[in-house]
């Protein structure tokens, strides 16, 4: 055998005598009062920090999911600014436009012998006719959704939430939009989606805006999936919408 191998063989052995002779002292510091009560301390020490990483933990975990929320609700609002950036740039040319004109005549320039001319006002033009409203459904607010069950909601956000509302009204506003047009200026598809709204409307609906889920598919890129109808079970319990059955189909009232 090499004198190097038996060198750390020696090595190897001191150091498991010395853990040894560690582990033997431990243990009779463990048996000692004075000793016993400072351990005992320390477990408890020990113990009250283990608690404070797991609240620790628990408090990361829901400032990560207020962070996501925060970030959902901040994109939402970036889109909601556009549109009003576009809305405000493409203001229609027919609306009517305001303008107020002062014409101010000194008393020292009218002639006292000269009659005063007043000029009549130009007539004004016949304002056009007014368009029909169409009912949108509001959205969820903050305190509506921290009212929700939470096994209802499960892990639906907010802004989540909010969205569907949005798709669903854009749906809504697209069928009735067909319903108000003038049936000469209709093309084909909107003729035949004219006819289809016509034979779903009821005696129950008579009066009220709704959609069904054929119109969810024909005018948004939502999915009527388990996630869609457990949202519309949301907006159930929060009265934004109620259900009419009958033929086959569900009719989703706008409330």
């Amino acid at each position: 055998m090499a004198s190097s191998d038996l060198d750390q063989l020696c090595c190897h052995i001191n150091e498991k005598i010395g853990n040894i002779k560690k582990t033997l002292s431990l243990r009779n510091c463990g048996q000692e009062p004075t000793l016993k009560t400072v351990l005992n301390k320390i477990g408890d020490e020990i113990i009250v920090v283990n608690e404070l990483l797991n609240k620790l933990e628990l408090e990361i975990q829901y400032q990560e999911q207020t962070n996501n929320s925060l970030k959902e609700l901040c994109e939402s609002l970036e889109e909601d600014y556009k549109d009003v950036e576009h809305l405000k740039e493409n203001i229609p040319p027919h609306l009517p436009q305001v303008t107020v004109t002062h014409n101010f005549v000194k008393v020292s320039d009218l002639d006292p012998e000269e009659p005063v001319k007043v000029e009549e006002p130009a007539p004004t033009k016949k304002p056009p006719k007014e368009q029909r409203t169409i009912k949108e459904m509001l959205f969820i607010t903050s305190d509506e959704f921290n009212g929700i069950p939470a096994y209802m909601k499960s892990r639906l956000t907010y802004c989540q939430i909010n969205d569907v509302i949005k798709e669903i009204n854009k749906a809504v506003v697209s069928k009735y939009k067909i319903l108000h047009q003038p049936k000469k200026s209709m093309n084909s598809v909107a003729r035949n989606l004219y006819h289809r709204f016509m034979d779903e409307e009821t005696k129950d609906t008579k009066g009220h805006y709704f959609v069904v889920e054929a119109d969810i598919k024909e005018f948004t890129a939502l999915k009527v999936d388990k996630r869609f109808h457990v949202i519309l079970n949301i907006l159930r319990h929060c009265r934004r919408l109620s259900e009419v059955r009958g033929g086959g189909l569900t009719r989703y009232v706008i409330t």
